[in-house]
Protein backbone atom coordinates (compact mmCIF):
# COMPACT_ATOMS: atom_id res chain seq x y z
CA UNK A 1 0.00 0.00 0.00
CA UNK A 2 1.59 3.73 -1.12
CA UNK A 3 2.13 5.40 1.92
CA UNK A 4 -0.01 9.48 1.17
CA UNK A 5 1.63 12.59 1.90
CA UNK A 6 -0.04 14.25 4.74
CA UNK A 7 -0.57 18.14 4.91
CA UNK A 8 0.65 18.18 8.62
CA UNK A 9 1.00 16.02 11.68
CA UNK A 10 -1.98 17.55 13.28
CA UNK A 11 -4.66 14.87 14.87
CA UNK A 12 -7.73 17.01 13.19
CA UNK A 13 -5.91 17.17 9.66
CA UNK A 14 -5.24 13.23 9.74
CA UNK A 15 -9.07 12.46 10.60
CA UNK A 16 -10.08 14.73 7.96
CA UNK A 17 -7.36 13.14 5.88
CA UNK A 18 -8.63 9.67 6.65
CA UNK A 19 -12.58 10.27 5.75
CA UNK A 20 -11.64 12.97 3.00
CA UNK A 21 -15.95 13.72 2.95
CA UNK A 22 -19.04 13.15 4.13
CA UNK A 23 -20.18 10.30 2.69
CA UNK A 24 -17.57 8.04 4.32
CA UNK A 25 -19.05 8.95 7.70
CA UNK A 26 -22.28 8.21 6.03
CA UNK A 27 -21.43 4.38 5.11
CA UNK A 28 -20.03 3.83 8.60
CA UNK A 29 -23.80 5.72 9.85
CA UNK A 30 -25.87 2.89 8.24
CA UNK A 31 -23.10 -0.26 9.19
CA UNK A 32 -23.16 1.22 13.02
CA UNK A 33 -26.92 2.26 12.87
CA UNK A 34 -28.86 0.37 10.73
CA UNK A 35 -26.69 -2.66 10.05
CA UNK A 36 -26.50 -2.34 6.30
CA UNK A 37 -23.10 -4.36 5.18
CA UNK A 38 -23.07 -4.51 1.04
CA UNK A 39 -22.48 -2.36 -2.07
CA UNK A 40 -26.52 -2.67 -2.67
CA UNK A 41 -27.90 -1.85 0.72
CA UNK A 42 -25.35 1.73 0.66
CA UNK A 43 -26.36 2.56 -2.53
CA UNK A 44 -30.06 2.36 -1.26
CA UNK A 45 -29.36 4.80 1.13
CA UNK A 46 -31.77 7.80 1.13
CA UNK A 47 -28.74 10.10 0.54
CA UNK A 48 -28.52 8.90 -3.05
CA UNK A 49 -25.31 8.47 -3.29
CA UNK A 50 -23.65 7.43 -7.04
CA UNK A 51 -22.26 4.31 -7.57
CA UNK A 52 -18.96 5.36 -8.20
CA UNK A 53 -18.72 7.40 -5.45
CA UNK A 54 -19.91 4.81 -3.03
CA UNK A 55 -17.24 2.71 -5.16
CA UNK A 56 -14.08 5.12 -4.30
CA UNK A 57 -15.14 5.75 -0.79
CA UNK A 58 -15.66 1.81 0.56
CA UNK A 59 -11.98 1.56 -1.06
CA UNK A 60 -10.57 4.43 0.63
CA UNK A 61 -12.48 3.34 3.85
CA UNK A 62 -10.63 -0.54 2.87
CA UNK A 63 -7.24 1.36 2.28
CA UNK A 64 -7.51 3.45 5.79
CA UNK A 65 -8.36 0.03 7.51
CA UNK A 66 -11.54 1.18 8.75
CA UNK A 67 -13.46 -1.24 6.80
CA UNK A 68 -12.82 -4.96 5.74
CA UNK A 69 -14.63 -6.85 3.33
CA UNK A 70 -15.07 -10.12 2.93
CA UNK A 71 -17.07 -12.44 -0.16
CA UNK A 72 -21.14 -13.32 1.47
CA UNK A 73 -21.05 -16.89 2.67
CA UNK A 74 -24.43 -17.42 1.21
CA UNK A 75 -23.97 -15.56 -1.96
CA UNK A 76 -20.27 -15.71 -3.49
CA UNK A 77 -21.11 -12.96 -5.36
CA UNK A 78 -22.03 -9.91 -3.07
CA UNK A 79 -18.98 -8.78 -0.78
CA UNK A 80 -19.70 -8.23 2.86
CA UNK A 81 -18.25 -4.95 4.86
CA UNK A 82 -17.57 -5.24 8.44
CA UNK A 83 -15.89 -2.31 10.86
CA UNK A 84 -12.42 -2.99 11.93
CA UNK A 85 -11.28 -2.26 15.17
CA UNK A 86 -10.18 0.92 14.12
CA UNK A 87 -13.38 1.96 12.50
CA UNK A 88 -15.01 0.66 15.39
CA UNK A 89 -13.35 3.20 17.53
CA UNK A 90 -15.30 5.69 15.50
CA UNK A 91 -18.52 4.82 16.96
CA UNK A 92 -18.23 7.11 20.14
CA UNK A 93 -17.78 9.93 17.27
CA UNK A 94 -20.90 8.93 15.27
CA UNK A 95 -22.82 9.28 18.67
CA UNK A 96 -21.63 12.42 19.54
CA UNK A 97 -22.39 14.34 16.45
CA UNK A 98 -25.81 12.34 16.16
CA UNK A 99 -26.45 14.15 19.92
CA UNK A 100 -25.13 17.33 18.35
CA UNK A 101 -27.72 17.14 15.40
CA UNK A 102 -30.25 16.15 17.79
CA UNK A 103 -29.55 19.31 19.94
CA UNK A 104 -29.13 22.07 17.02
CA UNK A 105 -31.04 20.44 14.30
CA UNK A 106 -35.27 21.53 14.19
CA UNK A 107 -35.76 18.85 11.85
CA UNK A 108 -34.03 15.92 13.44
CA UNK A 109 -34.83 12.55 12.61
CA UNK A 110 -33.01 11.50 15.80
CA UNK A 111 -35.08 9.27 17.95
CA UNK A 112 -34.80 11.55 21.53
CA UNK A 113 -35.50 9.37 23.99
CA UNK A 114 -32.40 7.12 22.85
CA UNK A 115 -30.08 10.00 22.53
CA UNK A 116 -30.98 10.93 26.07
CA UNK A 117 -30.17 6.60 27.52
CA UNK A 118 -27.00 7.34 25.68
CA UNK A 119 -26.39 10.60 27.13
CA UNK A 120 -27.03 9.38 30.94
CA UNK A 121 -24.22 6.23 30.65
CA UNK A 122 -22.15 6.73 27.38
CA UNK A 123 -19.29 4.48 28.77
CA UNK A 124 -21.45 2.02 29.11
CA UNK A 125 -24.10 2.49 25.79
CA UNK A 126 -20.63 2.91 23.60
CA UNK A 127 -19.86 -0.44 24.69
CA UNK A 128 -22.89 -2.18 24.14
CA UNK A 129 -23.05 -0.85 20.68
CA UNK A 130 -19.55 -1.64 19.82
CA UNK A 131 -20.25 -5.26 20.92
CA UNK A 132 -23.45 -5.05 18.83
CA UNK A 133 -21.85 -4.00 15.98
CA UNK A 134 -18.65 -6.42 16.49
CA UNK A 135 -21.18 -9.00 16.41
CA UNK A 136 -22.18 -8.03 13.12
CA UNK A 137 -25.84 -6.04 14.67
CA UNK A 138 -26.85 -2.29 14.82
CA UNK A 139 -28.51 0.37 16.81
CA UNK A 140 -32.11 0.23 15.46
CA UNK A 141 -31.94 -2.44 12.89
CA UNK A 142 -32.40 -6.36 12.87
CA UNK A 143 -32.74 -9.22 15.05
CA UNK A 144 -31.02 -8.38 18.25
CA UNK A 145 -30.21 -5.07 17.58
CA UNK A 146 -29.11 -2.51 20.53
CA UNK A 147 -32.77 -0.84 21.06
CA UNK A 148 -34.09 -4.96 20.96
CA UNK A 149 -32.03 -5.22 23.93
CA UNK A 150 -32.42 -2.37 25.45
CA UNK A 151 -36.18 -2.64 25.39
CA UNK A 152 -35.60 -6.60 26.88
CA UNK A 153 -33.32 -5.30 30.08
CA UNK A 154 -36.17 -2.07 30.62
CA UNK A 155 -35.63 1.27 31.37
CA UNK A 156 -32.21 2.57 33.15
CA UNK A 157 -30.68 -1.06 33.03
Amino acid sequence: MRQRRRRSTCPINFFVEAFGDSWSFLIIRDIVFFGKHTFGEFASSSEGIASNILASRLARLEQESILVKAPDESDRRKEIYSLTEKGLDLIPILLEMANWSAKHDPETSAPLAFVARVNADKENMFRLIRETVRAGGAIFAGPGSVVEQLAVAGPGS
